[in-house]
């Protein structure tokens, strides 16, 4: 055998998964032929949310002078497209050589070229025979094709996206879910004219119904434009748009060869430890369709590993958080009310505005909620939502306590320090337990 562990694709899974089977002293190769750090953090997620930050600093100028800065004339002031994209360039070659480096200290063989898996333990790199006694697929996703047809030199693919020097004025951004909702957003926070067209019912399915409902009245309070479903379709003129930005749904980039694990549509099928129907050969992230998010990718691969260790601990899937980087942030984990409903489970929702937080009033972002669902009769945490400006960060707090079964009555007792936007962590569960202090 070459290898302990060969791991395809060198996205935020094949990385960890990579660094993760080092450390415990696999003899490891990483296969990619494009750039350590995938899509994730080249051209997806990092670069981003780069530009994110960029279009909200731009847009949140408008309120210089209510924090007392005086001669800012917005006016004049205007948003560098370019500069943005050579920012996000900046921070994302320092992740890059952050990443290089812990696999060469962890001695990770990186391989430079496209895959293909021709048997049980075998791989090709470029006509090269490797083997090893398992294999990791992290080949991540693509975004499908859209629905209706459109002249090649209108599509702008996120691959490039974040690479051109500018944007067209006038938009069409197609698809649905994190991506849709924060493209949409962030272009509009720099001033262009955007039109989603929503290719599923809601804007992010997987969401509670009250966010869903939330993102379409912030979307038509800045001007969104959004094209309910295919039924609206037939109505979309091309030529009225310089631009039409592909954010479909996505389907898995499986390698080429003669092994062929089981799918469904375009994913593998693993079970709890992320094993296809075929011994030794697992599929993290993307490729197996459990979640579209890196953080997951992550978590799926250490566990793969871990398999593979001999540690054969099961990864909480149902418990991933759900995350949209849109101004303000929007976040989600464990269950729905709607899912909730349809299980005939009973539930009791308890809530608290960020308009009664100082610290949101102090920073400026007082436009938030923080929802808990809760069992009744002992109190457990089943699911919290969360909209605030730093909502993604704030969702970590509601996953320990959902992994441990807390209750609203831990949440309510875990003291925050004040002033923080933590503190509607506490303020909603003291009213979940019936002793709210700063509620009416």
């Amino acid at each position: 055998m070459d290898y302990d562990l060969i791991i395809i694709g060198a996205g935020p899974a094949g990385y960890v998964g990579a660094i993760r089977a080092g450390q415990a002293g696999l003899k490891t190769a990483l296969i990619e032929k494009k750039n350590v750090g995938g899509m994730c953090l080249n051209w997806g997620c990092i670069p981003s949310k780069a530009m994110l930050e960029s279009a909200k600093y731009y847009s949140g100028l408008s309120q210089a002078s209510e924090f007392g800065v005086d001669g800012l004339d917005t006016k004049i002031i205007s948003f560098n497209w370019e500069k943005g994209v050579k920012r996000a360039e900046r921070i994302v070659r320092k992740l890059t050589k952050g990443v290089e480096y812990l696999l060469k200290k962890n001695k990770v063989e990186i391989i430079t070229g496209t895959a293909s898996i021709e048997g049980e333990g075998t791989v090709v790199v470029d006509n090269r025979n490797l083997t090893a006694k398992n294999i990791i697929i992290a080949t991540g996703s693509y975004p499908r094709q859209m629905p209706f047809k459109v002249p090649e030199n209108k599509i702008l693919n996120l691959e490039s996206f974040f690479s051109m020097k500018e944007i067209p004025q006038k938009l069409l951004v197609v698809g649905e879910g994190p991506v849709a909702a924060e493209v949409s957003q962030m272009l509009s926070l720099i001033g262009k004219d955007v039109t989603l067209v929503k290719t599923a019912e809601k804007i992010f399915p997987a969401l509670d119904d009250y966010l869903n409902n939330y993102i379409t009245r912030r979307f038509e309070a800045i001007k969104i434009k959004v094209i309910e479903g295919t039924s609206g379709f037939d109505s979309i003129k091309l030529d009225d748009y310089e631009g039409v930005v592909n954010c479909m749904s996505r389907k898995g980039i499986k390698p080429v060869g003669a092994l062929k694990p089981e799918t469904d549509d375009s994913f593998y099928i693993t079970d709890e430890h992320f094993m296809t129907s075929v011994k030794g050969v697992y599929a993290v992230g993307d490729v197996n369709g459990r979640s579209i998010y890196a953080h997951a990718a992550s978590a799926q691969a250490l566990a793969a590993v871990n398999h593979i260790l001999g540690i054969t601990e099961t990864m909480e899937t149902e418990r991933v958080p759900l995350t949209i980087y849109t101004d303000p942030e929007i976040a989600q984990i464990g269950k729905t009310e709607q899912q909730l409903s349809t299980e005939g489970t009973e539930y009791k929702v308890n809530e608290f505005p960020l308009s009664a937080n100082g610290k949101a009033l102090t920073e400026g972002h007082p436009e938030g909620i923080m929802r808990i669902i809760s069992e009744p009769k002992y109190g457990e945490v089943l699911g919290v939502q969360i909209i605030a400006h730093n909502a993604t960060d704030l969702i970590s707090e509601a996953s320990a306590y959902m992994a441990v079964e807390s209750t609203v009555w831990d949440v309510a007792r875990t003291m925050h320090a004040h002033p923080t936007i933590s503190e509607v962590f506490v303020e909603a569960g003291e009213d979940a337990v019936g002793t709210p202090v700063h509620k009416g």
